[in-house]
């Protein structure tokens, strides 16, 4: 049963990710850009190396010939993975997967076009006098974002003309991937964003856990919790949508996919085809697995029988304000969980920069309990922790 699965992304998902592995006896290998990232601390062994290099990437499945690839996240030459996956290697959910939502393109068209979700309208510009034109015809505001990128970066929300210019130099400086490509979306007038965690298994129904509502900035996650509360029509929908878009891309696994609820219903927004950062509210055991055990149970082909929700919860992130290369420290821990029902988990990054995230603060209750009660609490316990 022990399978040699190949990580290829570290971070603070890639940890938990590894810690479900372990309690199972599965042997991973870490890769990362950096050295000492999150998931190489607790893993069996780690690499270090640029996944967009393609020779890099070659190499790296030669030497440790995983029987799983699990990516987890977007800068990675995935049109490798075709190759991988021909030469007997599961790829996780599969290469198409992978390859498709690693790019904001071939995903967004992949749901407007082919598939037909309602989705805010769109358009594409490689430069800056595209971006202006773009950004003319969805009109203002809207929000504009790198081809490819991870947690917000280059993300941000024009609201007047003054702003078009600095939000495509940032947007190009920090997308990842080759391609200096930005997507301009409309803005949908939404009431709430949810992330709706969607398991496609290789043997079995898709399976759907309660909708997580979030906040985010800057594109970037900031608060999570679950159960989240809309109408079950609501629900239904985005369930029909999830399971369009995840049969088409085909494989095993979880995703994250998010949709805004407007009046006027529900619209696709994003796809992720891994564990996604505002899933980290399972954590706090709101589920019988959390989510990355039940990523973890799919891609083995284990049987999930039942997905139970035990109690309700929320988390709140911990950022650092600043850069530093040195390894950071934490203050405030004892207070932040000086409260019942309350847990801190450390990511063990080390490195800080500004809007960074280095832990994650969660709260729960009984499942009947007061959401905005429990999100304050976990807010209040985030706020007493200090990145030094």
């Amino acid at each position: 049963m022990q399978k040699k699965i190949l990580l290829l992304g570290s971070g603070e998902l890639g940890k938990e990710f590894v810690i479900a592995a372990q309690r199972l006896g599965q042997h991973v290998v870490a890769v990362d850009s950096y050295a000492g990232a999150p998931a190489m601390q607790v893993a069996d062994e780690c690499e270090v190396i640029n996944m967009l290099d393609g020779a890099a990437l070659d190499a790296v499945v030669e030497k440790h010939a995983p029987d799983l690839i699990v990516p987890e996240i977007e800068a990675i030459r995935t049109e490798r993975f075709y190759d991988y996956e021909a030469r007997g290697i599961q790829v996780v959910p599969s290469a198409r997967a992978a390859n498709f939502t690693m790019n904001r393109r071939a995903i967004r068209d992949l749901a407007a076009r082919e598939l037909g979700l309602k989705t805010a309208p769109y358009e594409y510009a490689s430069s800056l006098d595209e971006f202006r034109s773009a950004v003319g015809r969805i009109g203002i505001p809207c929000v504009v974002k790198p081809l490819m990128s991870s947690s917000g970066k280059g993300q941000s929300t024009i609201k007047n003309e003054s702003e078009i210019e600095v939000a495509w130099q940032s947007g190009i400086s920090k997308g990842r991937g080759d391609e200096a490509i930005m997507i301009v979306e409309g803005f949908v007038h939404f009431d709430s964003e949810i992330t709706l965690l969607t398991i496609t298994q290789k043997d079995g129904p898709t399976l759907f856990c309660a909708p997580i509502g979030h906040v985010q900035e800057r594109g970037d996650y900031m608060e999570s919790w679950q159960p989240c509360a809309i109408d079950q029509q609501n629900v239904e929908e985005a369930q029909s949508m999830a399971a369009r878009v995840t049969e088409a891309l085909t494989g095993a696994g979880i995703w994250g996919v998010e949709f805004f609820v407007a009046k006027e219903g529900v619209y696709f927004s994003e796809l992720s085809p891994r564990p996604h950062d505002t899933g980290m509210v399972t954590l706090a055991q709101t589920q019988n697995l959390n989510e990355f055990e039940l990523h973890l149970r799919t891609i083995l082909g284990l049987p999930i029988p039942q997905i139970e929700q035990l109690r309700a919860g929320a988390s709140a992130v911990v950022l650092a304000d600043a850069t530093s290369l040195d390894a950071p420290g934490l203050s405030g821990i004892e207070q932040a969980v000086s409260e019942p029902r309350v847990d801190v988990r450390v990511f063990g990054k080390p490195t800080t920069r500004e809007h960074r995230r280095m832990a994650v603060a969660l709260a729960y209750d009984d499942v009947d309990a007061d959401m905005n009660q429990l999100r304050d609490k976990a807010k209040r316990a985030a706020s007493h922790i200090k990145v030094l």
